[in-house]
């Protein structure tokens, strides 16, 4: 299928990026470090954006926006263009860590949806360019389950003790339980907080996790290691190209949607390279090759009707539309989820303190 092929190529132009990668001639190259998500990217829009801009791209990953925020934090990471999510977003601005952008610069801008503009973490348009939306749900092999899932219940199920996987990054993983409990994903009620860590915590007392994953659910749930998993819709659809007995659903109890924007770090050293990336990505022509590989939903407007479309010219077949709106899930899906919001400090050093008492 086609992931397999692009897989493949990817791997080549992986290669060829460690043997090649420099500017030609004698003056002083120019440069753009990006981090972002695993999985995250068409690689060969990183070779198209060098050959036509003569820039030369690193890109890094990290693998959660807690992780990502450490990185910065201690100066371990030296980026000019993150790709953060929402409420991380709304963090990295409170904290003064982001630069303003210089929207001249980045003209595709006016082909995001107004949806996705003025948006709570960014409400006056000043820091960012979003990248993707999409929703966090429940994966399942439909072969070791009972009946359909439906319910957050089953994250946190003895039933299904050793075979389920939960997400290791400490905003998800508490939002299924508060979700679970009834509870607003945006809850700084310490009580009700403290609530969804015990269910937590004692599903993973009682052997319900097989493991807590992130990049590493690919593996499991394609290879049929585990029964179940929370994680995102757009990686749920590369998983499904691999194994099609896996099935995806936003639970009755509603979910988190997000937005992932680029953004500008405030000390970044290539602040023009690094809008002439953002730029370019955001175009509609690379969006479309980017939810043809990844399969996340654009912000793009052009890009996110027209990709019906675009599979067909591509692949000389239609879209199946049930797969596309998992990728870009309608209103109705939307209207059940929320979008994160940044916690106040004092939630934040709480999530922290649980996470660690937690022990992963």
């Amino acid at each position: 299928m086609k992931k397999t092929l692009a897989l493949a190529l990817a791997m080549m132009m992986a290669a060829t990026m460690l043997l090649t990668g420099c500017g030609s001639g004698g003056s002083e190259e120019r440069v753009v470090n990006v981090c972002s998500w695993g999985e995250y990217i068409d690689e060969d829009l990183i070779y198209q954006f060098e050959e036509e801009t003569g820039i030369k791209v690193n890109y890094q990953i990290a693998e959660s926006n807690e992780a990502l925020y450490s990185l910065l934090k201690t100066g371990a990471g030296d980026y000019d263009v993150i790709v953060p999510s929402d409420y991380m977003i709304g963090r990295l601005i409170a904290e003064d860590m982001l630069a303003e952008l210089d929207y001249s610069n980045i003209p595709n801008f006016g082909l995001i949806d107004d949806q996705y503009k003025g948006l709570s973490y960014d409400p006056d348009n000043k820091y960012t360019v979003p990248y993707t939306w999409g929703t966090l749900g429940i994966i399942y092999n439909t072969t070791m389950v009972d009946e359909p899932i439906t319910s957050w219940d089953a994250m946190f199920d003895e039933k299904y003790a050793g075979q389920v996987l939960m997400i290791r990054n400490s905003r998800d993983a508490l939002a299924a339980a508060l979700l679970d409990l009834g509870y607003d994903i945006n809850t700084t009620d310490e009580a009700q907080i403290r609530e969804a860590y015990q269910l937590l915590s004692g599903a993973k007392s009682a052997g319900v996790y097989q493991a807590f994953v992130m990049d590493e659910v690919f593996q499991k749930m394609e290879g049929g290691n585990a029964a179940i998993a929370m994680y995102y819709a757009g990686d749920y659809l590369t998983m499904l190209e691999n194994n099609p007995d896996l099935a995806y659903v936003v639970p009755q109890e509603g979910s988190n949607w997000f937005v992932d924007a680029m953004c500008v770090l405030k000390d970044a050293q290539h602040k023009e390279e690094a809008e002439e990336w953002i730029n370019f990505i955001a175009g509609t022509d690379a969006n479309l090759a980017n939810m043809d590989y990844i399969w996340y939903a654009s912000p793009n407007t052009e890009a996110l009707s027209g990709y019906p479309d675009y599979y067909q010219e591509t692949y000389g077949e239609a879209l199946d539309m049930g797969l596309y709106e998992i990728m870009a899930a309608p209103q109705e899906v939307l209207d059940r989820c929320t979008l994160y919001e940044n916690l106040p400090a004092e939630t934040l050093t709480l999530y922290n303190d649980l996470w660690t008492e937690l022990g992963i």
